[in-house]
């Protein structure tokens, strides 16, 4: 029986238990390992796939939201592509225990030459450079933070200063692996005079930074909409794409905007390159000239994102 139909029992089962119940065994980790067929049909969690499909990509997280509207689309107008893996975790652990070493995921081993890599830190694609593994790039997408609150923002919260109260509980992405915050959430922290009291001072993941105010989560992008949502934390430190998938939803979210520059938003590309020792070169190739299109870009821009400019979208040298 494949993961797919293992998930669909599941979701019968939990018919039967609370929604909260359910939702907190894994905050929905198991939809970032997808393997999407020309029919239409999606399979979970099926980690041999990353060895044996038409195109396979190891992204970002942040943009796990998209995937299934994208993937459709490209493969609607290329048809003979009919399997494509997509993985949507952090980055920073795929470069690490997944591309620079033989990685697993669930005991399960994990290719470690997809065909095309995605990172929030253009700094992985140059280290993979000089290890002889990729030697193109482009940027494709930007994105920004915001402030994510629960729905009516009840405890009056204005802006990213605004973390630097008392009486707020706050939920972000974890600085060990979590580029939205070892990049960029900790800078805007700093450029606050915020970081030492909002974080203690610690760097750790699925902890209390400070007990009782701050916690880290293991993978931002799902946990801390649940823990805002369960009454566990007030207020998170999100991509803006993040707040508007939720709302998409239907979930009880709503979105504090942080300004420039304390956003980031010109600080933050998306940067994707093939990497030199993957399988389907050609396929990958295909599908960069497809990102780059305004059909893929307006895909993107549908969930929050910022086109990136024609161009940034031009294959070039790393």
């Amino acid at each position: 029986m494949r993961l797919s139909q293992i998930v669909i029992s599941l979701a019968i089962g939990a018919l039967f238990v609370s929604n909260s119940a359910f939702a907190a065994k894994d905050a929905g980790h198991g939809h970032d390992y997808r393997t999407f067929h020309t029919d239409g049909t999606i399979d979970y969690g099926e980690i041999g796939d990353s060895y044996t499909s038409d195109l396979v990509m190891y992204l970002a997280g942040n943009q796990f939201m998209v995937m299934e509207e994208l993937i459709k689309d490209f493969q609607s107008e290329n048809s003979d592509i009919k399997t494509v893996y997509v993985e949507t975790i952090p980055p920073g652990q795929i470069f690490k225990n997944q591309l620079l070493k033989q990685g697993e995921i669930d005991g399960q081993k994990t290719a470690m030459n997809p065909d095309l890599f995605a990172s929030v830190n253009i700094n992985h694609l140059k280290k993979l450079k000089k290890k002889g593994l990729m030697n193109e790039h482009m940027i494709y997408i930007h994105n920004k933070l915001e402030l994510m609150v629960a729905k009516g923002n009840p405890k009056g919260i204005k802006g990213p200063k605004d973390l630097g109260r008392d009486d707020i509980v706050q939920s972000h992405p974890n600085p060990l692996t979590e580029g939205i915050f070892k990049f960029y959430g900790s800078e805007m922290l700093k450029d606050l005079g915020l970081h030492e009291k909002v974080t203690g001072g610690k760097e750790c993941k699925s902890c209390w930074a400070v007990d009782g105010k701050t916690w880290f989560t293991s993978r931002h992008h799902r946990e801390t909409p649940h823990r805002i949502e369960q009454g566990e934390a007030d207020v998170g430190i999100v991509w803006v794409t993040e707040v508007v998938h939720a709302q998409k939803e239907g979930r009880p979210i709503d979105g504090v905007s942080i300004p420039a520059p304390y956003n980031k938003q010109d600080k933050v590309g998306y940067a994707i390159g093939p990497m030199l020792n993957g399988r389907n070169m050609t396929n990958a190739r295909r599908f960069l000239l497809y990102l780059a299109s305004k059909k893929a870009q307006g895909i993107y821009a549908s969930y929050g994102f910022i086109p990136a400019t024609t161009a940034e979208r031009q294959l070039k040298a790393l």
